[in-house]
């Protein structure tokens, strides 16, 4: 399985838009930004046809060391989440309209 990094997507950026190195580089350091002050703040940030990031809040619980079988408190904290769109998780599966009208 090949990840694609963060440089290939600036690449990405730049061949398929046109974008300079430097440009690319700024619009997607941009995006993040948003991504990350809007969940930061508690609130969802849905991307239209690919989903919606969100922010769960997690109780504290107890836990279990699996190195030592010891337990240990696992304090409250804030989890970020993905929910894919039905159009993302049905292009995912192969059922795209576009694959659907190729077809």
């Amino acid at each position: 399985m090949e990840t694609i990094a963060r440089a290939d997507l600036i690449d990405l950026l730049q061949e398929e838009q046109g974008f300079s190195r430097q440009q690319a580089t700024l619009f997607l350091e941009e995006m993040f930004e948003l991504f990350v002050q809007t969940l930061e703040r508690g609130e969802p940030l849905k991307v239209s046809g690919f989903g919606t990031f969100d922010v769960r809040d997690k109780a504290t619980r107890l836990g279990r060391n699996p190195l030592t079988g010891e337990e240990a408190v696992i304090s409250a904290r804030r989890v970020p989440f993905f929910r894919p769109s039905r159009l993302l998780r049905e292009s995912v599966n192969g059922k795209s309209r576009t694959r659907n009208a190729q077809s």
